[in-house]
Parts: C-alpha cells; structure tokens; sequence
C-alpha cells in the first residue's frame, strides 16, 4: 500500500481542510491524477496522487482539518492489475465442474435479499471514514455513538468520545470549551445554517488579531481627482491600443504609494518580536474581492514596473482571484497594501491592516463636492477620501499624516509621479 501524504504546501502553512474528494474509495487513480481538493488558509491546492492504483482506506473526510505529512488515505498498487485479473476471470473459467457452477450460482442473491441488504445498508448511521475506521479498531457499535452534527454524521471525535460504559441517554459531556451546535431548530423563524470556509475562518481569526495586536489608527485626507480623470480621460484609448490594457486608478495610487513609501520607510517595515525589519523592496498587495472571501495578491517590484505592467499584473491577478487560481507565491510576502472600497460605492471606511504590514491605504467612491478654489471661487470637483491605516508602534501620527498628504499632493500633480515613483 502507498500512503497519500499532505504534502509542504508553503512556510506559512502547516494544516489545511478537505473540500471534497475527487476520487472515491474503489476508485483507480493514475499517477499524476488530481485525487482531492484542500482548502488552506490562502488558497485551494488540488493535490495529484504519486503512485497508480486503486484508492483505499481514506480516513479523513470532507471537512475534516489535516496537518501537513499526515496520512489522509492508501493507494493498493496492485488492486489495479488485481482488477483486471477479476474482470477477465469469468472468461477463462472452464467449464469442467457443471455441479459445482451450479452451486456456485445458487448463492446470488435474489430480488427480496437486495431489498433486504439495501435496506440494511440505508439504516447504517451515517460517519466519515475516520470515524468508521477508529469504531473497527475498538470494536465499537456505531448505531451506539451519539453525534454532535445537525445531520446526524459521525465523525471522528464522536467515536473517541463515546464511552460504552456510559448511558445512551447521557451523551458525552462536551470539552470546557466546545459551543453547542447551532441548528436551524434553535431558531423559531426559518434560517439557513452552513459551516464557514476554512479561508473565511481564517480572514475572521487574522483581522481580530490584527486589532488585538496592533496599536491600530487610522488618518484621512481627501484628493482631487481632477487631473488624475483628465489624464485617463485623454489617454486611456491610445494607452489600451498600445499596451492591451486599460489604464485604470490603481497604477497612479500603486505609484503614489511607492513614492510616499520612499520618502517615509517606517510604512514600508514590520515588527519581528523587538526587532523592525525595514524592507527595502516594493511588493504591493491589491485587495480583490473574490467568491470565497477577500483576498490580496501582489504585484512584485512594482517601483521597477510601468504604469501598463502594473495595470496588466492588477488584470492578471483579479481574473485569477475570480477563478480560484491564485497560487500561495501570489498572495505571499507584500509589503504594503492598497484597497478600494469605492468600487462598491463605499464612501469611507477604516480598512484594518493586513499583518504583519503596518500601513494600509483604503480608496473610496469618487464624487462630485463643492470645493473652495480661492475665497471667491466654488466649483465642482470630483473627489475622493483616502484612509491610511497604520500601527502606531512604529509609525508616528506626524509620519501618517505626511504619507498620506504626500499621496494627495502626487495624485493632484499627477505628472509629478514621472519623477517621484
């Protein structure tokens, strides 16, 4: 038998979930063969076998958290060949004992013993095959295990819990810090109840201990955005013609923000225990809104990068997020990030910081506001709200406030950005 091992994924990650078996136990797999699916805390993997056979034994189920070098199933290298040898089997049987293939054929089972068996087999309980293979090994009923799943299922812990000593009424009492589960029962209107992904989990465990870690405050400013839609307004044909891409918002904020990174390094570091680490590289990280949950990919070198080039990486890494195909190496090692809230009209917020980073730039909806030119003069112009969040360990009020204004300054000089980014 050849174990299906989780394999290292990335430094960062060390465990990941189940989303779903591609292959089913009895199932032949080629080496190379896409077997199972598994959510990690960035990204889904699908995970190829590395030996040809027949699945066997798979012991941990959809839904079910696994570490990285555990074994989550067997591959039979030979069922493959011992399958074929069965298959073929009929046709070489001679047919020398006559009484014999009589009796051999009088055990098939007849239409009310199937009826029988399948009605057996639709009153097993229902368990992952973790929780079935642990049950064999202590010789456990499972029609005795009581479960915790709102549908009944029984999983692992369930049997380890279940003690045959104990009362079938008493279930097993819950550990100090197990919640009980909420069904669609405990409520008295109609609900719908789904178990969170794995990524949201992880987005909802980081931003908490982003706020419980960080000395975290957030500065605004507000741009004119003028110039900025005049030079796209002007541009931007010629600019797709050349460069098959549009020219979008985010190539002049990724260029502003590496300028202000530039003069103010403090929001380009993070802190390592008692150590900050200032990092002399440009890895912007883009928040993009994908169907599992946000997600933050990154543009490399992007000081290094065109306006056309970092325009195109943007493209490149939205359509990805869109489709599930982002890799771990994309949403790795950025440095700063940059996200616009304003796409979904939002017209302020106070973005949290994406750690172990300590600045975050938040972008918002743009809109017409009377603005003062001189003391005689009002006109209509198309602003918007910037946010700067940062953690005030290491960035000072003076520092955030200059950062963002040097943004501002850049995005209504947007030529400026020529020299300065």
């Amino acid at each position: 038998m050849a174990q299906v091992i989780v394999p290292e994924l990335a430094e960062s990650i060390s465990e990941g979930t189940i989303a779903q078996w591609l292959k089913q136990p009895g199932d032949y797999v080629e080496k190379g063969e896409y077997l199972v699916e598994l959510e990690t805390d960035k990204v889904n993997v699908e995970l190829t076998a590395d030996y040809s056979g027949v699945l066997k034994d798979v012991v941990k189920d959809s839904g079910d958290t696994v570490q990285v070098g555990e074994v989550i199933a067997e591959i039979d290298e030979n069922g493959g060949a011992s399958a074929s040898d069965e298959q073929k089997a009929p046709e070489a049987k001679p047919e020398e004992p006559k009484q014999e293939a009589k009796t051999e054929e009088q055990p098939k089972p007849s239409a009310p013993v199937k009826q029988e068996q399948q009605e057996a087999k639709s009153q097993r309980p229902i368990a992952s095959p973790s929780a079935r293979k642990l049950a064999r090994e202590k010789g456990i009923d499972l029609s005795q295990v009581p479960s915790g799943d709102p549908l009944g299922r029984l999983r692992k812990h369930d049997v380890e819990a279940y003690s045959p000593e104990a009362k079938p009424q008493a279930p097993a009492a819950p550990k100090s810090e197990a919640k009980p589960a909420v069904t669609a029962d405990s409520f008295d209107k109609p609900v719908e109840v789904e178990r969170m992904s794995r990524r949201r989990q992880t987005i909802a465990k980081r931003l908490v201990e982003v706020q419980q870690t960080a000395a975290m405050l957030t500065t605004f400013n507000e741009v004119d955005m003028t110039a900025v839609m005049d030079i796209r307004k002007r541009r931007k044909d010629k600019f797709f013609e050349q460069h098959d891409v549009r020219l979008g918002f985010m190539s002049f904020f990724t260029k502003a923000v590496i300028a202000a990174l530039k003069k103010y390094p403090l929001l380009n570091a993070e802190i390592q225990g008692d150590q900050l680490i200032l990092k002399k590289f440009y890895d912007i990280g883009i928040a993009v809104s994908a169907p599992e949950g946000l997600v933050v990919p990154v543009v490399r070198d992007a000081d290094r990068k065109s306006f056309a080039q970092i325009e195109g990486d943007i493209s490149d890494l939205a359509g990805k997020a869109q489709k599930n195909k982002l890799t771990i190496a994309d949403l790795s090692g950025g440095t700063f990030t940059i996200t616009n809230g304003g796409v979904f009209g939002s017209l302020m917020s106070t973005p949290i910081l994406n750690g172990p980073q300590v600045g975050i730039l938040g972008m918002h909806k743009i809109q017409l506001r009377p603005v003062a030119i001189d003391k005689d003069t009002m006109e209509n112009r198309p602003m918007m709200y910037i946010a700067l969040s940062y953690d005030h360990r290491i960035v000072d009020g003076k520092e955030a406030v200059s950062f963002l204004a040097t943004i501002k300054d850049l995005l209504e000089d947007p030529e400026s950005l020529l020299i300065e980014g």
